[in-house]
Order: structure tokens, then C-alpha cells, then sequence
């Protein structure tokens, strides 16, 4: 909503006023209308008032407000008072076709006993108590009331909170600290009462109350006696929204929540959203006034600074927006990532702070008392009641006080200055650099899952340090000595880069010395096993053969067979591969070893290798690698080389080579008929007699009942459309009908 909500004061009476149209007096004019909540607005003269004039709201309340918040989600206005929390909707009413205007009406009471679908955070002195409004149906009203009044016991069986009371003044009563998380915070014993104020309707709103954090601390000790200043401040709650495409660019859903509060030394950010988790804490260096949180910051003021801490709620966020994020697909740095301080600027006196898009509005008071004094601790000796107020002074007549405007750096600049800083630590390897470039990965994530987004002049920048940043870490993981290595493939895929321009950002021109980490070797073994449509240069696939042998040799038959390789010399890589038979040799390896030789139309030495093993045996070693015989085009079924061979020479050993694939599953029913077919180069409704072999021999191993049902349906459909049409097969069936009979 644009509106702005001020807790005033007068003749010693506390006033609670939202301001609508404010923009008029910006623009010039000075005329004022003042009307009640919920006022009826229709007449025609009044509604013509409301174009030109700054209304002011008036909001009645039984008790003096003592703090306000507004929902970043609906606009809708929580007020707390002493014992209880009121809760405005914003409406949206329509005068007529030109005009419409903003107004709100009360909804709810939240009575709470001795102190937030909505959320609702609420703070004391030293208490937190995260509350989230389920929307009920009716018939489960008196039900869920039920639930909201049920005070449970405490599973210690210690006293209650609120039955303690000081016997004498010269003690302090003090409880335990706790953190209760979910479930488990409805035993916090702080009981919550729903009152409703809407008149019943059928689209009567009924509430029930979800507990899902409650927190307690203890005062700050001393020899002395307790700290004055040990008390909560900063409650916030912080939404964050899915990613905006174009598709939904209208729409803004909420996907995570986060809550901030602190304490004078000490920060804590936790997750309320799908989890209830504490995400990170913050340690400060002096003692804090007041705190904000953003989806990218934390902004923080002491009595002479404001600092600002890096957050972990992108990656958070991420997670619960992106399930193939921690795999081989997708990554984020971690959520425990330690936290960084980026910058510390020096103020006089700072009071207050508040966030607004790109800007910081700070507001300070320079004070003419002795620094030291100031900030000499209180000391409490005696029970203090939550409920004391203090006198305020009239800021009016005090000189000092200023305020200002800050505003942030771009969020692409200050990715350039992380990155830039991160080359420091490049050369020395460390944890460092890695640190530093994840922390500028989460800034620029946190900008695009912005609702705002698509509509930034920095769209098109953003996209690109995103990719930049990804492939920065990936370099990072694939050239560091680091137990996350493999994190290196799946950020070189969202990179959007090549397995040509990976290899020139790591690979040195001429140095054959060069040692190669485990996280390039595994983005290598990984991207090279798949199914890519892109094909190395000669000199890169050479390239690649001699990292393989010096860094992983058993790969090198594997890795030959991926169709990135298929510009490879043939007889470079039958070199590489006579060293490693040396050490290592496998029916693989020979396989290999043969498929090299029909490349180079070396047909003796074709023969010597498939003459090395049995046919069986041979049989069997195409499941180590299937590539050998079949590859995968734009998801299709491909014969390779090999295979068109063995169909000519050898096709016995074609189809008991297939029938191990399918018996290993690494081909299926579906696949090995599309394969046949496109080996025969036969229509799709016509089955060559190699795929009746097939089928037929698949028969004789075959033990899976629902395959072996659709095998003979198949066959023997075969057999009847042959005899009706008095067909001859086209070449002649591996298997007699005396073979077939007996087995």
C-alpha cells in the first residue's frame, strides 16, 4: 500500500493516523481531509475531495499504540499495545472508474497473556515468539479455538513462567535460557487469544494460532549485578519471493521467510519458512543500537558506526525454490558459509536506521556529554517490571540531530570489487578465494530472485556476472586442492560453458608438465561420459587423451568413446592406450583398442584385438561400455561405427552384444528396435531379421515376464504376417528353426 502510518503524540495523548495521497503536498498543495477508519466514502462530493487532498486516517484504539509494522507481502498493518496486538487489512475501494482509494478496516485482536496465512513476530526485554494465522474453515472454529487456549505443561516439570513472582526486592528472578523450534515452541506456556472484530459474513475469515519459534535469553552478568542494556531489539521479518520470469511477471509468490532480532552484541537470522532453523549468527564489535535486514544485507548501527554484514538468505531461498540445487546439476554456496563484514562507516552518535530499495536513511544525534559516560553500562540491582515507561525528552528543543540518505553501491559493482579483491588470494590457492567469490555468487542471486527484477536496468548485467561468478568458482574448484571438488561440475554448467572453453581457461598451450586437481579430472570424466552435442577440436581431444593418461588412465577407454571425441587421432589414442594395457588391461581397453584400428582402416590390427578374448567375453565387455556400439543423438538411438561393422563381419556377436545391454539395462526394449532399425536402415514399420534375432535371442535369457509376453507377441505376429504374405527374410536368421526349437 502507499501509505504512511505515524504513532503521534499531543497534549499528552497518543494518536495512531495513516496518511493517504501524501503525494499531494509533495506536489504542492496544502489541502488536508481528515476521516475516520472505515468511513463511508461514496457520497459524490466527498469522493471528489479525495483526488486532490491528503487524507489523513484516523485509527481509533482502546489502548495507546506502542509500535507499529507493516506487512511487505499485503500491505495489512499489525499495532502492538501493552497486552495485545491489533491487525488492520488494507482495503482497495473503488469510487468509481477514476478513483481509488485506500483504506483499512480491523480485523483481529491477538489478546496475549504477560507480554505472530499471516506471520507474526513478537519481542520483550529478553523473549521472542514467532506466530504464524492458518486460515481455518469454518466448522473447525470452535475446534481450533480449543487449540489456541490449551496451555501444555512444561516437559520438565518446572515452574511457570508466570507464576514466578520475587519474594523479596533484593533478588532477580531469572529464567533459563530456551529455544524451542516448531512443534516443540507451543511449550513456551505463553497462551494466545483470538479475538475476531469482523461482522460474520460467508467469507468470514476464522484463524488458528501456529507456534513456530520461541527464544529466551538471560541478561548479560557482571560482578556487579546484571547489564540495564541486555534487551532484544530489530525484530524483523523478511520475506522472500520466487524468481520472476515473464511468464509470471505480475505475480509475486512467497517463497521463504526469515526472522532477524538482536541482541546488543550479538545477532541471530533464522529461518521460519518451510524449516525452522537458525540460519546464522551475528557477532558484533561493539555494542548494537538497532539493526535492519535485506534479502542481500545486514545493516547494523553502534554508538559511532554502521557496519554491514553479508546474509545467507539467497541461499537459503535457493534451495527451497530449486530442488536440483547440491547435485551435479545445480549448486549454491552453503547456508552455513561464515559471514563477512563488508563495510564499516563512521558516524556521530547514530540512533535510528531504516532500509528503503537502494538507500540507508540513517538518523543520528550528536550528543555534547562525555563519550565515556555514555556508554558506561547500567547496573540493575533490583526486579524491574517489563511494563515501566520511561519519559521521553522533546526532541524539538535538543540541537544535534541529523539526517541521512545513503545510498548503497550497485549491486554489480560491489560484485566487481569482491571478485577483484578475490584475485589476491588466486595464486596462493586457499579457502579464501573461494569464500570471497561465493559471497559475490549470493549478491548477485539475491538481485535476480528480486520481484523487481525484470523490470531492473541491470537485468542483462546481472544474467551475466550470475554466469561469470559460476564459472569463476568453478575454476576455483576445479584448480584448488579442496574436499568440495566436485563442485566444480555443476557450477561450469550453470556457466552456460563449453567443454572447449573450459579446457582453455585451464589448460597451459605447451606445458605437458602441468598437474591437473581432482575437480577438473571429475568435470571432465562427468561431461565427457554424457550425451553432448558438441565435438572437440583435434588438438583439444589430443589434449584431453594426455591429461586422462597422467591423471586418470583407467578413463582413457571410456573417454574415447564420448562423442565430444570424435575428432581424436586414432592413432595418438591407440598409443595412449598401449601404455595403460601395460599396467591395466581389460576387455574394455581391447574393445577400445579395435574401434581405434576401424577408425584408421587398420583391419589386421581390428582382427588381432577382437582376437584376443572369446566372442562371449567380448559379448559381455561392450556393457562396460555401451558407447562402443550405440550413442545418443538429440535423444535418439544411434549405431556407431563399431556396430555397422559388426553387422557385416560379425553379427552373432551384434546381437549377443545388445542382449547384454538389455540384460545390464543399459539399453531398452524400445531403444534396441529404434537401433536395429536405424543399423538396417529399415522403415519404422518393418523389422529386419537382425531384430528378429534379436528378439529371439532375448527370449532364451530373458526372465522378466512382462517382457518376455510382449517378446512373443511380438515374434510371433512376425512369424504370421511372414507366412500370410509368403515373405522371405532379408538375410539369413542366425538361428535355425531346429536351434529354436531346442532351446
Amino acid at each position: 500500500g502507499d501509505y504512511l502510518v505515524t504513532i503521534e503524540e499531543k497534549s499528552k495523548a497518543t494518536f495512531l493516523r495513516a496518511y493517504m495521497n501524501w503525494r499531494c503536498m509533495s506536489a504542492g498543495s496544502s489541502r488536508v481531509c481528515v476521516r475516520m477508519v472505515g468511513h463511508k466514502m461514496e457520497e459524490e462530493p466527498y469522493s471528489e475531495t479525495l483526488k486532490e487532498h491528503m487524507s489523513i486516517v484516523e485509527m481509533p484504539l482502546s489502548d495507546p499504540p506502542l509500535c507499529v509494522s507493516c506487512c511487505p507481502v499485503k500491505g495489512d498493518l499489525l499495532v502492538g499495545c501493552k497486552n495485545k496486538l491489533v491487525m488492520f487489512c488494507l482495503k482497495y475501494l473503488v469510487i468509481n472508474q477514476n478513483l481509488t482509494v485506500l483504506d483499512f478496516e480491523r480485523t483481529l485482536i491477538l489478546h496475549i497473556d504477560n507480554l505472530i496465512p499471516a506471520h507474526i513476530a513478537i519481542t520483550t526485554e529478553l523473549d521472542v515468539l514467532i506466530l504464524e494465522l492458518v486460515q481455518q474453515s469454518a466448522d473447525r472454529t470452535e475446534h481450533c479455538a480449543h487449540r489456541v487456549n490449551t496451555v501444555e505443561k512444561p516437559v520438565d516439570g518446572g515452574c511457570s513462567t508466570y507464576t514466578l513472582q520475587p519474594e523479596l526486592d533484593e533478588f532477580i528472578i531469572c529464567q533459563k535460557p530456551v529455544e524451542l523450534l516448531g512443534e516443540e515452541s507451543k511449550l513456551c506456556e505463553i497462551p494466545i487469544t483470538l479475538e475476531s472484530t469482523e461482522l460474520p459474513t460467508e467469507d468470514t475469515k476464522h484463524f488458528q494460532v501456529q507456534y513456530l519459534l520461541f527464544r529466551r535469553f538471560t541478561p548479560d552478568q557482571s560482578p556487579f549485578g546484571f547489564c540495564e542494556e541486555t534487551k532484544l531489539h530489530s525484530v524483523q521479518l523478511l520475506p522472500v519471493y520466487q524468481t520472476a520470469h515473464e511468464e509470471t511477471e505480475n505475480k509475486r509468490e512467497l517463497l521463504s521467510l526469515f526472522c532477524f532480532f538482536s541482541l546488543p552484541h550479538v545477532g541471530y537470522l533464522y529461518s521460519v519458512g518451510k524449516l525452522v532453523e537458525l540460519i546464522s549468527t551475528y557477532q558484533y564489535s561493539e555494542k548494537s543500537e538497532q539493526a535492519v535486514l535485506t534479502p542481500q544485507f545486514l545493516h547494523v548501527i553502534t554508538s559511532e558506526n554502521l557496519q554491514c554484514f553479508t546474509v545467507r538468505c539467497s541461499a537459503a531461498a535457493a534451495r527451497d525454490e530449486d530442488p536440483y540445487i547440491d547435485t551435479t546439476v545445480k549448486a549454491c554456496p552453503p547456508v552455513a558459509l561464515d559471514i563477512c563484514t563488508l563495510r564499516m562507516q563512521l558516524f556521530i552518535g547514530p540512533r535510528a536506521i531504516c532500509h528503503f530499495k537502494n538507500h540507508i536513511i540513517l538518523l543520528t544525534k550528536a550528543d555534547t556529554e562525555d563519550i565515556t559516560e555514555r556508554r558506561k553500562p547500567a547496573r540493575r540491582m533490583l526486579y524491574r517490571k517489563a511494563d515501566s515507561i520511561k519519559s521521553r525528552t522533546n526532541s524539538e528543543s535538543e540541537p544535534g540531530w541529523n539526517l541521512y540518505i545513503i545510498n548503497t553501491v550497485s549491486t554489480i559493482q560491489l560484485y566487481r570489487e569482491m571478485v577483484e579483491y578475490s584475485r589476491t588470494y588466486e595464486n596462493a590457492k586457499t579457502e579464501s578465494c573461494i569464500h570471497l567469490l561465493s559471497e559475490a555468487h549470493l549478491l548477485v542471486r539475491a538481485a535476480i530472485m528480486d520481484p523487481c527484477f525484470l523490470e531492473s536496468d541491470e537485468k542483462d548485467d546481472l544474467l551475466r556476472a550470475f554466469r561469470e561468478s559460476c564459472a569463476a568458482l568453478g575454476d576455483c574448484y576445479s584448480r584448488f586442492d579442496t574436499k568440495d571438488y566436485h563442485l566444480a561440475l555443476p557450477y561450469y554448467r550453470m556457466s552456460g560453458l563449453s567443454v572447449t572453453e573450459v579446457l582453455k581457461r585451464l589448460v597451459s598451450e605447451g606445458d605437458e608438465m602441468q598437474t591437473y586437481e581432482r575437480g577438473f579430472i571429475f568435470y571432465l570424466t562427468h561431461v565427457l561420459n554424457e550425451d553432448l552435442k558438441e565435438e572437440l577440436s583435434k588438438e583439444s581431444a589430443n589434449k584431453v587423451l594426455q591429461i586422462f593418461c597422467l591423471a586418470d588412465p583407467v578413463q582413457l577407454p571410456h573417454i574415447l568413446c564420448s562423442p565430444c571425441m570424435r575428432n581424436v587421432c586414432p592413432l595418438t589414442a591407440v598409443k595412449y592406450l598401449q601404455k595403460v594395457e601395460e599396467t591395466m588391461p581389460s576387455v574394455v581397453l581391447t574393445l577400445t583398442k579395435a574401434f581405434m584400428a576401424l577408425k584408421m582402416g587398420d583391419l589386421m590390427m581390428y582382427e588381432h584385438e577382437m582376437d584376443s578374448y572369446k566372442e562371449t567375453i567380448l559379448a559381455c565387455g561392450f556393457s562396460g561400455q555401451p558407447k562402443l556400439l550405440r550413442q545418443r543423438k538429440e535423444g535418439v538411438v544411434m549405431p556407431t561405427e563399431f556396430a555397422v561393422h559388426l553387422k557385416e563381419m560379425q553379427p552373432g556377436l551384434l546381437v549377443a552384444a545388445t542382449v547384454a545391454l538389455h540384460e545390464n539395462s543399459k539399453i531398452e526394449l524400445e531403444e534396441a528396435d529404434t537401433f536395429f532399425k536405424m543399423l538396417c536402415s529399415n522403415s519404422e514399420n518393418t523389422v529386419p531379421q537382425l531384430l528378429m534375432d534379436f528378439w529371439e535371442a532375448l527370449l532364451v535369457v530373458c526372465s522378466q515376464e512382462e517382457i518376455l509376453h510382449e517378446l512373443l507377441l511380438r515374434v510371433t505376429s512376425q512369424y504370421v504376417s511372414r507366412i500370410s504374405k509368403q515373405q522371405l527374410p532379408e538375410t539369413k536368421p542366425l538361428k535355425t528353426t531346429e536351434d529354436l526349437v531346442s532351446s
